[in-house]
């Protein structure tokens, strides 16, 4: 990957890598949609009764869906898109929306983004098990999993203690994607991050510690027996596996001291003489993609598997994206790809797709790549709205948890979202009570408090006047100095449409969104087994 940041940016960066519309009420949503047979009935699914299903989490996540469902019925769902925008603030979607109207030559505060068009929305509670701001591995887990757990930790249970493997055993949870391949459906995978990385992971690995991508007992000290995750993605036994799965995170895959094929110098981060790519393409019928020209020469209607790592680590940023040199699709371009694929199935699938670097753009303390990520991953969702039949498929726009982006000032409309806070005609920026300038987009933490230099680092507030602060490099100022700027602990929005989609309301617990994704497709039972 390339960019110009230096010192201080430069290491924020790598560290973010290891790192609405009113709701509609009770009364609006029962008037919408009339009580239908069940969707087992319809789709002729036999519901699954998972091994989490006796964990408090998912049985008060189960009953506040059952309400819903006997309060205004259910339509039955054949296919189901799950979107995440990692760190996907509200205020994030809020600058999200103004950026794109501006970028476009349109009035952006009035603009409307393509999940803003979504029938139905809601907020989701972020909490986990054990803290208060969650990280990516629990919040994922407990969307596909049902269950709220602990930091860290993918696919288990909160009774399960992180870096412990033997803690593990009788805590495993079933994820929606791996109830979906038992019973014969299409599943696929797409993010912007590395295939291993928290969110994605949560699909089909179950570990005590996410950094164990590559090897186990990486940052651990009490490993024990784990499988490391990209071990458990290629020996998945769920169903007879992902159909297709694009990302980036080679290095993970690659046998132990092996260099990677576009980055000469780059080597395995693996430390066995496990080859899993070769295990990936020794079986019949599985293809492997590391570039644009593979990508743009793949046949997506025929039966092959497909894994796709466009990088060693996580893919570029879209702003980046141009400067790669063995080029690499766009969010869009494989969501396009995955759908054209899945659809190839008459059962129906289950589909992730990540917006992984607005997490990432977040922790840098970088608003342009962290909106621009945001933007390009709402043109995902345009591009699956095309490509579905609103009839029969659910899609779910949300994000894993908050960041400390925050929207102030009093600037005028119109101002640049990226700009300098304004509020006089003739475009003299405000003054804060120090003098200076300062921009509409700030985080509470993260590094841009500070620039480093050979004399160490100096924490005071810059003058801004003569900065391009719209720059793609520019780190807005933040108020206290962190190597990474952290997640935030506030509610995110819920977006959704299709069939299933009325249940999304009022405030929710985030393991509900695992209930409404496995009733209104028949794949999960409910309280009584049905």
């Amino acid at each position: 990957m390339r960019n110009s940041f230096t010192a201080l940016p430069v290491i924020a960066l790598f560290l973010a890598g290891c790192a609405a519309t009113p709701a509609a009420t009770d009364a609006e949503s029962a008037a919408v949609v009339e009580p239908i047979a069940s969707p087992v009935a319809t789709l002729a699914r036999e519901p699954a009764v998972p091994q989490q299903a006796g964990d408090a989490y998912y049985l008060n996540a189960q009953a506040a869906i059952d309400a819903k469902i006997a309060a205004r019925g259910l339509r039955p769902a054949k296919n189901v898109i799950l979107f995440v925008g990692d760190g996907m603030s509200i205020p994030t979607v809020t600058a999200t929306r103004i950026y794109a109207g501006q970028k476009r030559g349109l009035d952006g505060e009035s603009y409307k983004l393509t999940m803003d068009q979504l029938p139905y929305s809601a907020l989701s509670k972020t909490y986990s098990n054990d803290a208060q701001v969650a990280d990516s591995a629990s919040t994922a887990t407990a969307m596909m999993s049902g269950v709220k757990t602990n930091s860290r930790t993918l696919g288990i249970t909160g009774e399960a203690s992180y870096d412990n493997c033997a803690s593990i055993e009788g805590h495993k949870t079933d994820s929606i994607f791996e109830i979906a391949e038992q019973a014969g459906l299409a599943t696929g995978l797409v993010t912007t991050a590395r295939l291993t990385h928290a969110t994605p992971g949560a699909a089909y690995s179950k570990t005590p510690n996410r950094d164990w991508e590559a090897y186990v007992g990486r940052g651990g000290a009490t490993a024990g027996s784990c499988a490391d995750i990209a071990t458990q993605f290629i020996d998945w036994s769920a169903g007879d596996g992902f159909e297709v799965a694009m990302g980036g995170g080679r290095s993970a895959f690659l046998m132990g001291g092996a260099e990677d094929p576009e980055y000469p110098g780059k080597t395995s981060d693996r430390k066995d003489q496990r080859d899993l790519l070769a295990d990936w393409t020794a079986k019949p019928a599985h293809k492997l993609l590391i570039d644009r020209e593979g990508f743009e020469a793949q046949d997506f209607t025929s039966e092959d598997k497909v894994l796709a790592l466009f990088e060693p680590s996580h893919m570029e940023y879209e702003l980046d994206r141009a400067e790669d040199p063995a080029g690499e699709p766009s969010i869009s371009e494989m969501t396009r790809a995955a759908i054209t694929r899945l659809s190839q199935d008459p059962d129906g699938y289950v589909l992730l797709v990540e917006g992984g670097r607005i997490d990432h753009a977040h922790h840098a303390g970088n608003a342009a790549r962290a909106l621009e990520e945001a933007d390009q991953f709402d043109q995902a969702i345009k591009t699956a709205l095309e490509m579905t039949n609103p009839d029969d498929t659910l899609i779910i726009v949300t994000a894993d948890h908050s960041h400390t982006l925050t929207i102030s000032g009093y600037a005028k409309r119109g101002n640049p979202i990226l700009g300098l806070s304004s509020t006089s005609l003739d475009g003299s920026p405000d003054k804060a009570l120090d003098g200076m300038p300062y921009t509409t987009l700030g985080y509470m933490n993260g590094p841009g408090a500070c620039t480093a230099s050979e004399e160490g680092f100096d924490c005071s507030r810059k003058d801004l006047t003569d900065v391009d602060t719209t720059d793609k490099d520019f780190l807005q100022q933040s108020l206290y100095p962190l190597w990474s700027e952290s997640h935030g602990g506030d509610d995110v929005a819920i977006f959704a449409s299709g069939p299933g989609s009325e249940l999304i309301s009022g405030v929710m617990e985030q393991n509900e969104i695992f209930q409404v994704m496995g009733r209104a497709s028949g794949l999960v039972a409910g309280p009584e087994g049905e």
